[in-house]
């Protein structure tokens, strides 16, 4: 069976460190702690979902991470609403730069049209300010 993304605005947050230090204190004191994004609607797609897609997220118009997804659960709100936890893992992986326009909710990406992972080997090398990233992939330069 094949896979497939989701594409999420990371909303409130400007830069990948930020969605870092966010799970990070979610986290703190619990042992077997995993992200999870809850959302109002429950991806149709989910065995797809689960079977090797990541969730890509979305920082000021450019998808610039991804967190691989581990399973969806159910989680009931105080309002007695039941919504879709997607359950990531820890790993949050930066990929190249890919722009994307503002949107509401979460959108299927194809694994043809997500963007590559940056190379786990080059951790000495200075990072490409956000902006010149954003204009490199704009004109289709990664």
């Amino acid at each position: 069976m094949a896979y497939v993304n989701l594409v999420k605005l990371c909303v409130g947050a400007s830069q990948i460190e930020d969605l870092e230090l966010w799970q990070a204190a979610r986290g703190q004191g619990i042992a077997d702690y995993t992200p999870r994004h809850v959302t109002r609607m429950w991806p149709k797609r989910e065995p797809e979902l689960t079977n090797g897609g990541s969730l890509y997220w979305v920082f000021k118009g450019q998808i610039l991470a991804r967190q691989k997804i581990l399973h969806l659960e159910e989680v009931i709100g105080d309002d007695g609403i039941r919504r879709c936890g997607i359950v990531m893992s820890l790993d949050i992986i930066r990929t190249q730069s890919a722009p994307r326009r503002a949107f509401q909710g979460w959108r299927y990406l194809s694994p043809d049209d997500a963007p590559a992972d940056l190379p786990q080997t080059r951790t000495g090398d200075d990072e490409m300010p956000d902006a010149l990233s954003a204009a490199l992939a704009e004109i289709g330069v990664r």
